[in-house]
């Protein structure tokens, strides 16, 4: 039961992978009284943010921005372009490649799962090779679209966007490209435009470091031409109308307000730093992370260095450990939340967030819980993983800006 006067001194370490930290500088801009969603002071602040946030998703295309989660951005996105029965190749590479087939399926669409056996699969990328494959056996194109989740939540791995874009021009297949970056945009490289994607998802609690309640669709000429012959019903989801009214910054309902406030102070804190310098700072941050797991002398999820997230750190126990216990244990002792592991893997694993509203002193303060909370649950650490990670921060200073 929650303990609702439970109310430790200092404050709450929120190191799960989203939703991150709130900076104050964003809680302050979304304290700000609410205006009228069609006066003209909200039309300025639409055309203002959402020419910012296409800089985010480097696109010169629509970014579309709903009041919803990211799994309504996921049901916008197949609904837009897709008919009922048209079949959709997807790849699991975790809990929530897994969620989004789920509902796929609920939708009436026909997806087909690829992925590699048992849990293999939440230790690797996606793999365009499979892809490639299959739609070369697909010469009808009944394939409508290949689903792929960019950063993986559930475990650490960042696949290979553009690889997945060369499989399907190698066999000029026609089908779209539909990619989630939920978690990654803002924290991982993501580039809609470059790399071909026709839809790509993604929220604001992430690396945007807004409260959960704003989701994207970033959108091709393609998906908007596709989009107007698509069959599945829609109508809150619908693009054209959205579109439409943002050309002069409003909405065709009532949108988040005062989240919009905030994301246009999340855009500023991206731009003002340069996104190149945000990026940095989060791989940064990560191999640190990564060099606190090395020194305990644990496993890393993600088996593939190439694919290592910049966002999140899956930490294997050992064998007879259950992670779940771990966790509470840490949250009791030291209020610090860390994910846990889903799916395939719940149990097994644990998750250490390292993005939004962070520094060095966030992180080395973090493992250090984590780092005690293993040691008072009996897991065996080989060395220690906070002074692993000081000394990698020490000898890796990130270069002012």
């Amino acid at each position: 039961m929650l303990n609702l006067d439970y109310h430790p001194s200092g404050r709450h370490f929120l190191q799960i992978p989203g939703p991150s930290p709130v900076p104050d500088r964003i809680l302050r801009a979304m304290s700000l009284p609410t205006i009228d969603h069609r006066g003209p002071e909200f039309g300025a602040l639409g055309r203002e943010l959402l020419d910012k946030i296409k800089q985010v998703f480097k696109t010169g295309n629509p970014v579309v921005i709903y009041p919803a989660s990211g799994t309504g951005a996921w049901e916008a996105a197949l609904v837009n372009v897709l008919s009922p029965g048209d079949r959709v190749l997807m790849f699991e590479t975790g809990h929530f490649a897994t969620l989004w087939q789920k509902m796929a399926l609920r939708l009436g669409l026909e997806p087909e799962f690829l992925g590699l056996p048992g849990t293999e699969g939440w230790r690797q990328g996606v793999q365009a090779d499979m892809i490639e494959a299959r739609l070369r056996e697909d010469g009808g194109h009944e394939i409508k679209a290949v689903c792929v989740v960019h950063n993986e939540t559930s475990t650490g791995v960042t696949s290979d966007i553009a690889a997945v874009r060369r499989a399907i021009d190698a066999v000029g297949h026609p089908a779209l490209l539909l990619v989630d970056t939920i978690s990654g945009l803002a924290s991982a490289d993501y580039r809609h435009d470059e790399w071909g994607v026709d839809v790509t998802i993604s929220g604001s609690q992430k690396g945007l470091m807004l409260p959960p309640g704003i989701s994207f669709n970033a959108v091709s000429d393609k998906a908007i031409a596709t989009s107007r012959e698509a069959q599945l019903p829609k109508s809150f989801w619908a693009w054209d109308e959205i579109i439409e009214a943002n050309r002069n910054g409003y909405w065709p309902y009532t949108p988040s307000t005062n989240l919009l406030y905030g994301l246009n102070e999340s855009l500023d804190m991206l731009l003002e730093e340069g996104l190149d310098h945000v990026l940095a700072r989060h791989q940064r941050w990560a191999a640190g992370v990564r060099a606190a797991v090395a020194a305990w002398g644990l496993e890393i999820q993600c088996q593939d260095a190439a694919l290592y997230s910049p966002v999140l750190t899956g930490v294997m126990m050992p064998d007879g450990v259950d992670a779940d216990a771990v966790r509470q244990l840490i949250y009791e002792r030291f209020d610090l939340s860390l994910g846990m592991g889903l799916g395939k893997v719940k149990g097994r694993m644990f998750r250490i967030g390292h993005l939004g509203d962070c520094n060095d002193l966030t992180l080395i303060a973090t493992l250090g819980g984590c780092e005690a909370g293993m040691k008072l649950s009996g897991v065996p650490l080989k060395d220690s993983g906070v002074v692993a990670a000081l000394d990698y921060f020490a000898r890796h200073p990130l270069d002012a800006r």
